[in-house]
């Protein structure tokens, strides 16, 4: 039986920027890099080193050589937050690209979105 979410694959372009991006824009660590030297590399990033899920970064060109039948769009994350203020200022000081906070009409929470360098969104919901 699955017991909960390890690692999400995010196909990226880039991933010295896409780790760029996690680590010194939303304030990831690096968990784990790996690198083969014959084109595949992948780097684990997470909000701590002890999160229960982690993403890894894949090379988008390199796994759709490999593997053309994978689907390697984006997937839809929805991250949590207990300082949603506190992380969208966090990134609008960053110049990263954050949608208006807006409140959630069937819970009253509140949610906005945020995009990488290469225009892919993720949103942050508030958990109190």
């Amino acid at each position: 039986m699955i017991s909960k979410v390890g690692q999400v694959m995010l196909y990226v372009e880039n991933q010295d920027e896409a780790v760029s991006f996690w680590t010194e824009k939303v304030g990831f660590s690096v968990i784990s890099e790996e690198d083969n030297k014959q084109g595949m590399r992948w780097i684990e990033v997470a909000p701590s080193k002890d999160a229960d899920t982690s993403i890894v970064l894949q090379n988008k060109e390199f796994i759709a050589k490999m593997s053309p039948e994978l689907n390697l769009g984006t997937p839809s994350l929805l991250f949590f937050s207990s300082e949603l203020d506190t992380l969208y200022s966090h990134l609008s000081n960053n110049h990263v690209t954050v949608g208006e906070i807006v409140e959630l009409p069937f819970d009253g929470g509140r949610v906005f979105n945020f995009s990488d360098y290469e225009g892919n969104y993720f949103a942050v919901k508030e958990i109190k």
